[in-house]
């Protein structure tokens, strides 16, 4: 019993010290416009870290993504390694999901509070983005369309700014929210509002 004893204590004195050892897994990147929240964490796991997006809205209700950020690394994105007109998982790893604590407005659409795996389609001008119900998905390879809870278009706009990172970052207005994603020389935004 002494013995066992000894080496629970030993084993719990060593996960301290191995754990006070970490380097600061906090936020490495910040977000580029006031009024943004994007956290990634921890960045040294993965080449494409995980990160998170939230916000919330006026009557409280909470929006939230988490997603895995690839980086360019001198190739071509949109039209290259993410075909267009193609389902993509948006971003990398396992397929982004948003949750949302009650109904909100998704541009003109209403999506009711729950959690969704986010999908999109991209495209040169537009890209089509699909709230799918089918959670825990790796990428876009077992994605199913009769699984879809919602679809849209939404324009594409090209950015002056060149983004090494994928990154998704919900703003705040007075309005209600933005939800942004940027990669490359695109940008897609989405209004968010209550239902």
């Amino acid at each position: 019993m002494k013995y066992y004893f000894a080496h629970v204590v030993t084993s719990l004195a060593a996960l301290l010290f191995v754990t006070a050892c970490q380097p600061d897994t906090r936020a490495q990147e910040s977000p580029s416009d006031a009024g943004e929240s994007s956290v990634v964490v921890p960045p040294e796991l993965r080449k494409s870290p995980m990160a998170v997006a939230a916000g919330t809205l006026n009557d409280g209700t909470y929006v939230k993504v988490v997603y895995s950020s690839p980086r360019m690394r001198g190739r071509e994105i949109f039209g290259g390694l993410v075909p267009y007109g193609e389902v993509w998982r948006t971003g990398a790893n396992e397929a982004t999901e948003i949750t949302i604590t009650a109904p909100i407005m998704l541009g003109e659409n209403r999506v009711e509070a729950g959690t969704y795996a986010l999908f999109t389609i991209p495209n040169k001008e537009s890209w089509t983005i699909i709230l799918n119900g089918a959670l825990g998905q790796w990428g876009a390879y077992e994605y199913n369309e009769s699984d879809d809870v919602l679809r849209f278009r939404v324009p594409a706009s090209t950015t002056d700014e060149t983004h090494e990172a994928f990154a998704i970052s919900i703003e705040t207005r007075e309005s209600g929210l933005t939800l942004h994603l940027v990669w490359e020389n695109t940008r897609v935004s989405l209004p968010i509002r209550p239902a």
